[in-house]
C-alpha cells in the first residue's frame, strides 16, 4: 500500500492512477451515495478539479483505497474559487450558505480538503491504516504546499476521529445534512512534524 499526491505536473509519471482515482470517486459519490455530480467515461469530476488542485490517492497495485482533493483557498476559475467559499457565496445550491461560522478564508496559508472517501471494499482490518495514511499524506502535502491550516467539509464524525489520531481540529461550521449525511466544516492545523 502506498500514498501518492498527484498534480497536473506529475500525473504523467503515475500511469492511470489519476483516472482510477476519478473512477473511485464516481463509485463512492455517484453510485453509493447517489449524489448528482458531473461524470464522463466512468469518472466523477467538478469545477474544482483544475491544475490549482492536488489529489491524494492511497492505492495498492493500481486499486484505489482512498482519496482526497486539496484546493488552495486563493484558487480562481471563472466565477468559482473553492467549494466551501462558493457555497457560502450562494453559488452551490446543494450546500447551505451557512456552512461556516465565519467568512471563508482566502489565504495561501489555508487549503481546502474535499471529496474525501474510503472505498467501500477496503477490508476492516486495514481500514484504520488507510485512513491514517490518507490523513498523514494530506497534512504532509499541505505543508509542502505552504499551508499551515486545512478547512474541510466532511462527515461530522471525521473531526472527532482526526483528533483521536493526534491531529488538532475544531468545528468551523454547524452540523448539517448534505446528501443524507451529517456533515460539518472542520478546521485543522498542519503540524510541521508528525508523530
Amino acid at each position: 500500500m502506498q500514498t501518492t499526491t498527484l498534480s497536473f505536473q506529475n500525473i504523467h509519471d503515475h500511469g492511470v492512477l489519476f483516472t482510477n482515482l476519478l473512477k473511485a470517486r464516481r463509485e463512492s459519490f455517484i453510485v453509493q451515495r447517489k449524489w448528482d455530480l458531473p461524470e464522463v467515461d466512468g469518472m466523477e469530476f467538478d469545477q474544482y478539479d483544475t491544475p490549482q488542485s492536488r489529489w491524494i490517492a492511497v492505492h495498492n497495485d493500481g486499486d484505489i483505497l482512498a482519496g482526497i482533493r486539496l484546493t488552495p483557498t486563493v484558487a480562481r476559475c471563472g466565477i468559482y474559487s473553492y467549494m466551501i467559499r462558493d457555497a457560502q457565496r450562494g453559488l452551490l445550491e446543494t450546500i447551505p450558505t451557512s456552512v461556516l461560522y465565519e467568512t471563508a478564508p482566502v489565504s495561501p496559508l489555508v487549503w481546502e480538503t474535499s471529496r474525501v472517501f474510503i472505498a467501500r471494499d477496503v477490508p476492516s482490518d486495514i481500514r484504520g491504516k488507510v485512513q491514517r495514511d490518507l490523513m498523514t499524506e494530506m497534512v504532509v502535502s499541505a505543508r509542502e504546499l505552504g499551508a499551515d491550516r486545512l478547512l474541510g467539509l466532511c462527515p461530522s464524525v471525521w473531526g472527532r476521529w482526526m483528533s483521536r489520531i493526534g491531529f488538532q481540529t475544531e468545528a468551523a461550521g454547524p452540523v448539517m445534512q448534505i446528501g443524507g449525511v451529517a456533515n460539518q466544516c472542520i478546521s485543522m492545523m498542519c503540524p510541521k512534524a508528525l508523530h
